[in-house]
């Protein structure tokens, strides 16, 4: 696709200069991202920062160039529904970088864009290990432990470094030559501030997602979870306004509220999709599970995929249900409102829910040898 062809052209640098691009697809990785860039920034105020993310980067003192959180997609069938879109945006970005040259890219997580991206700045010779100006750093490591291990041989190829947010994930590049070092999750620095947190008298939470397609599917089937229950009100955390309408399209009953992400709200017990929202809740101490639905496609590929028993990451590091998972048909208002019933209703499972916590903070709290300021000024701006 020639660049005359494009519908639209990233702006280009308000400055001279570009020191780092960011580049994060989804809201979780904008907020990292935001931090990571505030703490840049508060290091060094003359850093310039462009980036490709949401309103926490742009908010961070990034100039952001496109809002690519609110064109965020999953699964096979959506990409190939916005692939036009997503081809359009991927030559664009390559252009940009070409003309600008910032120092450093930051791609974090998005693999599915920020990886192919990787490799054509190398196939282009911007890389700096394909002799180029440009370094690639990648914060958020992929699930290379889930599916597609063999990622980590092109990753090691296309690039310089990579901090992970897990402790465990540095083994998983071990066989390779790349860069990889833990640099604390963001959940557990000194300055974070949880969205949620637990009271036993607060409303019940329902967090459908981020993304519109995948909430599209989930809501409905929390929203009539908490119906079949229906001995309290809810709030509903989200995190735009597209996805606040895509809530809205699907029926909001009498006594749910609907509350931006921003600030932190109270809960007593929560259904959650699989994303980033169900680390926060576990964190917090809520008594919740997890709820998710796929495109039918996409699931399959999934099951045939992916080899892991669990989608929360909290299920993960403890290799146990602490939030128990409801996919795909499994996921009926009934079986939710019966875990809603036993959240609040069995004091034993709020018991086992906080001694999961520390188990859980445990897991995150290894000591990191850096923060991820000190890993980008070392990896890619020194």
């Amino acid at each position: 696709m020639s660049n005359a062809a494009l519908p639209f052209r990233l702006a280009p640098p308000a400055f001279g200069r570009v020191d780092l691009l960011v580049i994060a697809g989804e809201h979780s990785g904008d907020e990292h991202a935001a931090r990571m860039v505030a703490g840049l920034r508060s290091r060094d105020p003359a850093a310039q920062v462009c980036a490709l993310g949401g309103r926490h980067l742009a908010a961070s003192g990034a100039q952001l160039l496109h809002d690519l959180t609110a064109s965020s997609v999953v699964g096979l069938v959506e990409v190939l529904k916005n692939y036009p879109f997503f081809k359009t945006l991927f030559y664009e970005i390559l252009r940009w970088i070409e003309e600008h040259r910032p120092r450093a890219v930051c791609f974090v997580d998005y693999p599915g864009l920020n990886l192919r991206l990787a490799a054509a700045l190398n196939e282009r010779g911007l890389a700096a290990k394909a002799g180029g100006p440009v370094k690639l750093l990648f914060y958020i490591s992929p699930q290379i432990w889930a599916w597609k291990a063999g990622r980590r041989f092109s990753m090691a190829k296309y690039l310089d470094a990579l901090a992970c947010i897990f402790p465990f994930e540095v083994a998983c590049y071990a066989d390779t030559e790349l860069a990889v070092d833990f640099v604390g999750h963001p959940f557990l620095a000194e300055d974070y501030v949880a969205p949620v947190r637990f009271d036993p008298d607060a409303p019940v939470l329902l967090l459908p997602g981020s993304r519109k397609q995948a909430v599209g599917r989930i809501w409905p089937v929390l929203r009539d979870g908490y119906l079949a229950y229906g001995k309290r009100g809810a709030r509903v955390i989200h995190p735009s306004p597209a996805i606040r309408e895509v809530i809205e399209q699907g029926g909001v009953p009498s006594g749910v509220e609907l509350v931006p992400n921003g600030g932190v709200v109270a809960a007593s017990a929560v259904l959650t999709s699989s994303g980033t929202m169900s680390l926060h809740c576990a964190l917090a101490g809520l008594p919740g599970a997890i709820v998710y639905r796929a495109n039918p496609i996409t699931y399959l590929l999934g099951r045939w995929l992916v080899k892991i028993p669990y989608l929360g990451i909290n299920n993960l590091l403890l290799r146990e249900s602490m939030y128990p998972e409801y996919i795909q048909g499994a996921a009926s208002s009934a079986a939710l409102a019966g875990e809603l019933r036993d959240c609040l209703e069995t004091p034993a499972r709020l018991d086992a829910t906080r001694a999961q916590v520390e188990r859980l903070r445990a897991h995150l709290r290894q000591t990191a040898g850096g923060t991820v300021v000190d890993w980008l000024i070392r990896r890619g701006l020194s």
